[in-house]
This record gives C-alpha cells, structure tokens and sequence, in this order.
C-alpha cells in the first residue's frame, strides 16, 4: 500500500511527464484556396508551399516544442463558399486561417472573422494573408485579426511605374485586368503614377474581364494590337493571365508585359522563350535574388514536387507564426497576434517588419525580367522552360514602404 508521500511524488511525477505534452499543442492552419477549378495549379501549388514550410519549421524547431500543421479547403474560388469553410474549420477547432489568391475573398474574411470574434471570446481566430493585396484590406478595412505578408498593390505598382517611367521607349500602355476589386484597383492606379511620372505615356486601352470565364483571349489581343500599345500591364494571375499571355503569343504580340503575378504556375510555360526581355514582374522575392537566399528551399521543393517554389511570403508567415509561438510560450491567437504586430524577422529577402500599425509587411521589392537561364545571374529556371527571372531594379524597403489610413481597433 502507497504511503501519503508516494502518492504526492506520483502524482508530481504524471503532472510532470504530462505538462510537456500538454504545452506542446499543434499549430493548426486551414488553407481556405481554390482546390478546384481554373485556378486549382496556383491552389495545389501554394498548399504545399505551406505544408513544406510547416515541416521545415517542425524539423528545426522554429516554434519551440510546439508544431505547425496545415490542411487544405477549397473554397472554389467563392467568397461564399470561403465563409462556409470558415465556419466548418472553426467548429473543427482551428483557430489560423491562410488565404491569399483574391482580395474578394480576403475581405469577406476580415468582415467574417471581425465579427466571429467579438461574439466568441476565447476562441478568436487570426488570419494569415499571403497573397491579397488590396491596399484596403490594411487601410479602411485594416484589422487587428488579420496579417498580410505580401506586398500592397500600392506597394507594388508604385514601384513598377517607376521603373516603367525609366524606360525610354514607352510611349503607349493598354491596362487589362480582372472585374473584381483588385483589378479595378490596378486599373486606377495605374492611371495616377503614369499620369505623375510619364505624363507624355499614353493609356489607349483599359479592359476589365470576369475573372476565371475567359477562355480566348485572342480577342483582347487583338485591341491590344490594334491600340498600338507598346506595353501591358495587369494585374491577372494564374488561368488568366497564362492564357492571356499565351494569346499574345499567338498573335505575335510584341508589347512588353509588367505583371505581379508571372511566376504564378502555367504562366511560365505560356511565357516560354517568346517572353524573354519583354516579360516583366514585380514582387518580393524571386529564386535568383542577389544572394540567391532560398536556393536550397527551392532545390528541395522541386525535388520533392517537380514545381517551383514562388509562394515565398508562406516562409515569412510560417517564420513569424512560429516566432510568435515559441516566444510567447502560447498557442493562443489573442497572444501570438499581439506578439508579431511590429515583429521584425530575417527572411528570405532580408530584414522584415510587421508594421504594428495595420499589420502590413515591410519588405524590399524587385523588378524583374524572363531571361535564359546563364549559371550566373539566372541560375533556377520556372517549368523547366530553361528561362527564369533576372533582377532589373531593387527597392530598398525604406522607398517601397507606402503610408496607412488604418484605424486599428485592438482587444481590450
């Protein structure tokens, strides 16, 4: 028979051995993207970016004794049915959400976890965007829930019309986008940098298209060719903009394209050697940076997928997340969110800050251009096309930074 001190120390002994366990609680992030449809390649591609990036923080241990683990949800493409999957991956106990393909989406999502949380105490949820950059979503509609590790339109395009305005032989640009709130954001953005800095640019078209319906493109090519224009810019991605590429291809085109998103899966392949000088890209990162930082990222997720690894902001965001975890000691949202507002992080294209403000990344920018893979400044190639990306221009954070009108609302 156990004496009163054997039970005490046994007891100590099993609170002991289950406390570790009980602290090491995962990490659980629903992927709420299109898993189906016309924009499905983007979908696969970006789940498993952040998959292999929850793994990599698992094996070296980024959130401490804690691990992340990411599960897909297809939200078709719909903001309604992202607010369905929501609702499913709540009750399902997950308390992080990773969008990023649409700004339609994302800020259906603010609005839906803005008001989940105020009537659910206790079981707030944190969103994580990697890729919706409406510049809304962290100024008028900025909120304390939500995170956005990629770079603004704003951002963006303030910085591809700078380098646009640097080009001599720009003299006529045709604006073509999709019909949401992105494209629309794009198409008026535009319009005021060039207007500011080329004020001798003009624009001789403005397209908006449903966005995921167009199947041929010839026909907008063709009012792009027949406009004259001596460049494209858009705001498309995936489906959309690979098949508007591939119609200009086909229609021997010979404008020059400024994108955001021509890294994006299929669009390399529609690009091809056709693109090569005339194909340009704005982002925060690319494989054949300065440093070529993330190289051994890229090998690996090539080796283990045969696709290429662009979703870079998911390494930012799983860095920070886990940062937040470890650093905290919690897995609660209210504590993790409060601990990367201002957090400031080595990433892949150098030192990052999480803007406290309206939780808005600060990070560099590049411009660059599709050229032939040379061993030297373009070492990885996109779709095994044997072209990849060259940096044209680096933007310092400082000048890539743009103001906020956020009026954050924090708990308590």
């Amino acid at each position: 028979m156990l004496t009163k001190r054997a039970i005490i120390a046994a007891v100590s002994l099993t609170a002991a051995l289950a406390s570790p366990a009980t602290l090491a609680e995962p990490v659980r992030i629903a992927f709420i993207e299109s898993l189906s449809g016309p924009f499905a390649p983007v979908g696969q591609n970006l789940l498993r970016s952040w998959q292999s990036m929850a793994e990599l923080a698992n094996r070296e241990k980024w959130a401490g004794q804690h691990t992340l683990e990411v599960a897909g949800f297809d939200n078709k493409g719909s903001p309604q049915e992202t607010l369905n999957q929501l609702h499913a991956v709540v009750e399902q106990g997950y308390r992080y959400i990773a969008q990023g393909s649409s700004s339609a989406v994302g800020l259906a999502l603010i609005d839906a976890i803005n008001k989940h949380n105020q009537r659910n105490p206790g079981k707030e949820v944190v969103y994580l965007n990697y890729g919706s950059i409406d510049p809304e979503m962290t100024n008028a509609h900025c909120s304390f829930w939500h995170f956005r590790f990629d770079a603004n339109s704003d951002m963006k395009l303030a910085a591809l019309t700078s380098y646009m305005a640097g080009q001599k032989d720009l003299k006529k640009v045709y604006i073509i986008g999709q019909n949401y709130s992105f494209g629309q954001q794009v198409s008026r953005t535009v319009r005021e940098q060039l207007k500011h800095k080329r004020a001798d640019v003009q624009i001789v078209g403005d397209d908006l298209h449903p966005i995921g319906q167009v199947k041929d493109f010839a026909p907008y090519v063709a009012k792009i060719k027949a406009s004259g224009a001596t460049a494209v810019v858009t705001g498309n991605w995936g489906a959309d903009l690979a098949l508007l590429v591939r119609a200009g291809r086909d229609a021997d085109l010979k404008a020059d394209f400024y994108t955001m998103y021509a890294a994006t899966t299929g669009v390399p392949t529609a690009v091809g050697a056709a693109g090569a000088g005339r194909m340009k890209m704005v982002g925060y990162w690319h494989p054949n940076n300065e440093s070529f930082s993330g190289s051994d990222i890229v090998t690996a997720f090539k080796k283990k997928y045969n696709d290429d690894f662009y979703g870079m902001a998911t390494y930012t965001a799983t860095a920070m997340l886990s940062k937040a975890v470890r650093d905290g000691g919690s897995t609660d949202p209210v504590k993790v969110a409060q601990r990367m507002a201002g957090m400031k992080i080595k990433s892949l294209n150098g030192e990052v800050e999480m803007r406290r403000t309206d939780h808005q990344l600060l990070q560099p920018l590049y411009v660059a251009s599709w050229t032939k893979v040379d061993g030297k400044q373009v070492k990885f190639d996109q779709e095994n096309t044997g072209y990849g990306w060259k940096t044209e221009k680096k933007i310092d954070t400082f000048v890539a930074t743009q103001p906020t009108s956020c009026q954050m609302k924090r708990p308590g």
